[in-house]
């Protein structure tokens, strides 16, 4: 997917998105491109796909929220205020390697401020580097493990780092509203686990699925895992 048709994909799947955030998605693959070939974030193989495998599958996360929760998808979406106004959310992106899901989250989502961590310090440098060039001042980048941050956050973000039932140790106690986890395969399973393990209410535990969003076979099997606080 080159990004002539991102670009349209875009503007079909977020109608309200503006030609700021479309110039700064435009800016992510050359970008990319160049620091992938001094530090390897992303596959050699799998570069050429920055748009559908790396970008649009982050960008389900705002798609999920916009179905799920329209009045903070209209806040975080909203253009920053000036100044040093308080964020429509604190978003905590975990394992973020060169910046996923976390930095097409934050053009999506102006007026939220994102924490990307990673304890890798070669991707988070790719990360910090992005961000940037791309001029988001709603992110910050922080060469740590997760269960090192301090402070709460309204949501974490993740693409598929580990099972949940290692990762919701990595988290606890760090968010308020809840957790994003991008992930594919059958899940039934480890969600189970999870919240047998956590005494996590299953109620509580939602999945979507990102092919009935965006059909494409790339994203068959993958979902939106969606636990709330």
């Amino acid at each position: 997917m080159n990004f002539t048709d991102f670009e349209y994909v875009l503007k079909e799947k977020f109608p309200d998105i503006n030609d700021r955030k479309i110039e700064k998605f435009k800016q992510m693959e050359p970008l990319y491109k160049d620091w992938n070939a001094k530090i390897n974030v992303i596959s050699r193989k799998d570069i050429d796909m920055l748009y559908l495998h790396h970008v649009a599958h982050s960008l389900a996360i705002a798609e999920f929220f916009r179905i799920n929760f329209p009045g903070m998808y209209d806040a975080m979406s909203a253009e920053a205020p000036e100044g040093d106004g308080k964020p429509a959310a604190c978003i905590l992106d975990v394992g973020t390697g060169g910046g996923f899901p976390g930095i097409p989250l934050a053009i999506m989502f102006p007026s939220a401020h994102f924490t990307l961590c990673d304890s890798i310090g070669k991707k988070i440098t790719v990360a910090a580097e992005i961000a940037g060039s791309l001029g988001l001042s709603n992110v910050h980048t922080v060469n740590a493990r997760a269960e090192s941050i301090p402070g709460k956050f309204d949501y974490i973000v993740s693409r598929a780092v580990t099972s949940l039932d290692r990762f919701m140790p990595w988290v606890k106690g760090k968010y308020t509203r809840g957790i994003a986890y991008l992930k594919g395969g059958d899940v039934v399973e480890e969600i189970a686990s999870m919240t047998g393990k956590f005494r996590i209410n299953p109620g509580s535990v939602r999945t979507w699925r990102i092919d009935s969003w965006m059909n494409d076979p790339y994203f068959e099997g993958k979902l939106v895992i969606f636990i709330e606080a």
